[in-house]
């Protein structure tokens, strides 16, 4: 305070100085009050812009800026408050111009002055270009532009973009070199030079999962390494030093557009409500109550079978939501009075139904299970939600119930079948029911990508059944985003929509190379370093999923990545029936009778390949 102060005054007298070259000219009839002025002036000011608070130690740029904000402010209050006492009789105009470089001289130069000593050299001056990792940027947007600013340790050699507008011009003083188009001759000319790039860098959320697998291509022929830029919620706090680069993931290979979430609907759909999640503790259980919560519910109930899993998932809200009310249910869903006692005491508004068996082979292998869970299991639920009188019941669906030809599919489609004409029945009261359907979640329990990690790590072979198959894949967190958006569709309508909600799944990924990006993604060639073999399609298992059946029709909804099915006309006394019949089959837990009974629920299914049912059948 007391240097800047003395600064103040110090820069009025050295600028009278600098205009009129001699003391005889400079009266003091203006000289001290203009001095006392401009200092009280600046000494106001100074506080106003905390100056005063700023660590010389580590004195940077921003506080350049700011340093220059506090002296050009002081300077235009200056001269009217001046003009008010004497007219600005005596003072030069010109000399309050020169006054703004010198007072600007005399508060920054010592910071950095002071900074330097500390220090002991004038490193943070000079550039470091030399120690610096040589990068080639692609994309330009709010995280490149970020990174641009604050990066310390990455030399931007050149930024490649698609827009025609920018190339040839200087961002940051870093030339955009061409678009992707160009990138193979841009590298080959850049090839041999001091800079040339050891790293190509993306921008979030820029390039489409065709363009990344592009760009790794011509990185894997030029030995170049790959890199993400992190979110801006992905930065470190210590901005300014070291920025951690993201590896490229599988999910930067499937580039999903950004679905459009309008996330005042999901809160007025969560926000203040009892929310109950079965299978709480499971991969999409558990990111729906983590997704529920950043929406304030007023309660949360984890309804969970696995006493590990209920353990892990409510240890962990405790720690991120800490402020929400929750309760941890330890419960099966195929214990239907059980439902109706926890239902009918808690009174939730919403249920997500997410715990299922839904793993095929383990399904095939155990069809009694995956009936009682899958069937029964969401029969109980629905049933006891009716009698609770609950707001609205949300079934989470599959893809494999669509012409299923395993044991898996066709439960989920009975379950689905059930759903719909209970809805459709006066039975279900003013309970809706949403039923949504989407295919394979990356990383969820028994998803390739994990086990395709594992064994690349292990040095292979990778494992395929078959090389053609194909499937749909969507993050977790944007299947769980779209589930809660259709729920609010289907729960917040006067009138029960009744058909499935279908998520878009984009285009169909080829599992063969599915895993030969991820091997190359690892630093390996694929049949080189890391083999992939084929064991042959599971019982079961089918090359290809559908989304629909044809009969269903789908329709647009308010949202671009979520379809409604036309539903299918179920009488539910009917179902009702078969329903309690299977019930008693599965008491005496007779795999081959279910199974033909499911086949019959369920005509369009081919689970005769099954070996329990094939050989009951011999």
């Amino acid at each position: 305070m007391l240097h800047d102060t003395v600064m103040a005054a110090v820069s009025f007298v050295i600028s009278l100085f600098l205009r009129y070259g001699s003391r005889s000219r400079i009266s003091d009839s203006f000289l001290i009050p203009g001095v006392i002025t401009f200092t009280a002036v600046c000494f106001t000011v100074f506080a106003f812009f905390r100056l005063y608070r700023i660590s010389w130690r580590y004195a940077s740029s921003s506080d350049l800026i700011k340093l220059t904000k506090a002296v050009t402010l002081a300077i235009l209050l200056f001269l009217p408050l001046m003009f008010q006492i004497n007219r600005l009789e005596g003072i030069p105009r010109s000399g309050m111009v020169i006054n703004w470089f010198v007072l600007l001289v005399l508060l920054g130069a010592p910071r950095f002055i002071y900074r330097a000593l500390k220090e002991k050299n004038f490193a943070f001056l000079q550039s470091d270009d030399d120690k610096k990792i040589p990068v080639l940027l692609i994309g330009v947007n709010q995280y490149s532009e970020f990174f641009l600013r604050e990066n310390s340790t990455y030399l931007v050699v050149g930024i490649i973009d698609e827009d025609r507008n920018k190339i040839g011009n200087l961002i940051h003083n870093i030339p955009v070199l061409g678009n992707l188009r160009r990138l193979p001759r841009i590298l080959l000319k850049l090839h041999g030079k001091a800079k040339a790039p050891r790293k190509i860098i993306i921008a979030p959320d820029y390039l489409s999962g065709l363009a990344v697998k592009y760009v790794l291509k011509i990185c894997d022929r030029h030995g170049l390494t790959m890199a993400r830029l992190p979110r801006i919620s992905e930065f470190q706090d210590n901005i300014g030093h070291k920025i951690e680069m993201q590896p490229i993931v599988v999910e930067d290979l499937l580039g999903r557009a950004q679905t459009a979430l309008d996330r005042d609907v999901m809160r007025r759909l969560i926000e203040n409500q009892t929310i109950l999640v079965t299978g709480a503790g499971g991969s999409i259980g558990g990111e729906l109550v983590r997704q529920i919560c950043r929406y304030n519910p007023r309660k949360i109930i984890l309804y969970e079978f696995s006493e590990y899993n209920l353990y892990q998932i409510d240890k962990e809200m405790a720690e991120k939501f800490p402020l929400i009310a929750r309760m941890e249910i330890l419960g099966d869903v195929r214990d239907g009075d059980y439902l109706r006692k926890i239902f009918s005491r808690e009174k939730p508004d919403l249920i997500f139904h997410a715990a299922a068996i839904k793993h095929v082979p383990i399904a095939e292998s155990n069809p009694s299970q995956a009936i009682l869970t899958n069937v029964i299991g969401t029969m109980n639920v629905a049933d006891a939600a009716v009698v609770a009188g609950i707001k609205g019941v949300v079934v989470i669906s599959t893809d494999k119930a669509v012409n299923p030809t395993n044991v898996m599919g066709a439960t989920k489609r009975l379950a689905e079948n059930y759903c719909q004409a209970l809805a459709a029945d006066a039975a279900s009261g003013n309970t809706k029911f949403v039923i949504v359907r989407f295919g394979n979640v990356l990383g969820s329990t028994g998803s390739v990508v994990p086990l395709f990690q594992r064994q690349i790590a292990a040095g292979g072979p990778v494992t395929l059944t078959h090389p053609d198959m194909t499937r749909y894949f969507m993050t977790i967190r944007e299947a769980v985003e779209l589930v809660i958006m259709a729920s609010s569709l289907g729960v917040t309508r006067e009138k029960n929509l009744n058909g499935v909600f279908v998520l878009d799944m984009g285009s169909s990924v080829k599992i063969k190379d599915l895993a030969e990006q991820m091997i190359t993604l690892m630093g390996k060639k694929p049949d080189e370093e890391i083999q992939i073999s084929y064991t042959g399609i599971r019982p079961g298992e089918k090359l290809y999923e559908e989304l629909f059946y044809p009969e269903e029709a789908p329709q647009k909804t308010e949202y671009e990545s979520i379809m409604l099915g036309k539903p299918r006309q179920l009488d539910y006394s009917h179902i009702r029936r078969d329903m309690e019949e299977l019930k008693a089959i599965m008491e005496k837990y007779r795999d081959a009778e279910a199974l033909e009974f499911l086949q019959a629920q369920v005509p369009e299914a081919s689970l005769y390949q099954t070996p329990k049912l094939a050989a009951a059948n011999s």
